[in-house]
């Protein structure tokens, strides 16, 4: 069974910065583990849908961006320790969400949220203009 738990929200002001952490822990129904799981976040704002925000492959190797948040944001991962982290750097009043980690099984760096199989539980990241 998958588990994922993300931390590191928290309130920030304009322009500041924050990391998000996600822990990953499990094996999924293919087998696979963490190292080669491709890895997503994805943010929900109060009354819109849950949008993509940045995924990164299992090696590391390709990373992908919304484009909001592109120049900004940085997604990495630790395969040794099973994290997946988000830097979010200048952040904007728009970035408040809840931020959620996911995991992709097969590999596949994609921003469609259906296409994702397990999710954190979310962590809320507030910035104060």
């Amino acid at each position: 069974q998958v588990q994922l738990v993300e931390s590191g929200g928290g309130m920030v002001q304009a322009g500041g910065s924050l990391r998000l952490s996600c822990a990953a822990s499990g094996r999924a129904a293919s087998g696979r583990t963490f190292s080669r799981w491709a890895m997503g976040w994805f943010r929900q704002a109060p009354g819109k849908e849950r949008e993509f925000v940045a995924a990164i492959s299992w090696s590391g190797s390709t990373t992908k961006y919304a484009d909001s948040v592109k120049g900004r944001f940085t997604i990495s991962r630790d395969n040794t320790k099973n994290t997946v982290n988000l830097q979010m750097n200048s952040v904007k009043p728009e970035d408040t969400a809840v931020y959620y980690c996911a995991v992709q099984t097969l590999g596949w760096v994609i921003t469609n949220p259906d296409d994702y199989e397990h999710w954190g539980q979310g962590s809320q990241v507030t910035v104060s203009s």
